[in-house]
């Protein structure tokens, strides 16, 4: 492992994502907390270096990257440019980042009192359009990613859902309903 030395790893209560995430940024005591997604993998060895970098330098409170689809069809790897596409608009509006890939400034995580543990889909994206303009980035280098949710739910029912919740931005009980994003999720695990 890279970074063997310099890492304190632990195991600790999780939950749904925003539960887990924030018990996990809670143990940590540097500027700057990165949230990965289990099922990525970096694209770029300097990847987080680079973030970090232009986040201290430019006082930057969240910093995300593009996201790769390397494997699955064309229509996987066309959704997830659109992704991307709206990650850079976001420059235009409100930041969008996905949890993908969030490194975020730790004392202002706090200040936006972390993620909403009550939302259960796009909580990401929740927390991520409350940081300024020009407070956030997208650094090219990307993350690899699978088309497991495309799969599970399918391509039509992914992007609308997408849709319905960048046009319900600024309506939090939206966020709060059940989308039923992640019953694909149990219905995959096996039973005992």
């Amino acid at each position: 492992m890279l970074f063997r030395d310099r890492l304190n790893v632990s195991i600790i209560p999780g939950g749904m994502p925003s539960v887990g995430r924030n018990h996990g940024a809670a143990q940590a005591d540097t500027p700057y907390v990165l949230f990965l997604d289990a099922d990525i993998e970096l694209a770029d060895r300097s990847l987080i270096r680079r973030c970090v970098e232009k986040a201290q330098a430019r006082h930057l409170h969240c910093v995300t990257t593009n996201v790769i689809c390397r494997d699955g069809s064309w229509i996987d790897k066309l959704l997830y440019v659109g992704i991307d596409l709206c990650q850079y608009l976001s420059y235009l509006h409100r930041p969008f980042a996905t949890g993908m890939f969030m490194l975020f400034a730790r004392e202002r995580f706090w200040e936006l009192n972390g993620f909403h543990e009550h939302i259960h889909f796009a909580e990401d994206y929740n927390l991520s359009q409350q940081v300024g303009r020009k407070r956030f980035a997208v650094v090219r280098g990307g993350v690899y990613t699978t088309n497991r949710r495309f799969k599970k739910m399918g391509h039509l029912p992914v992007g609308w859902l997408f849709l319905k919740t960048a046009m319900n931005y600024w309506n939090e009980n939206y966020f709060l309903r059940d989308h039923k994003y992640w019953a694909s999720e149990a219905d995959s695990v096996p039973r005992a």
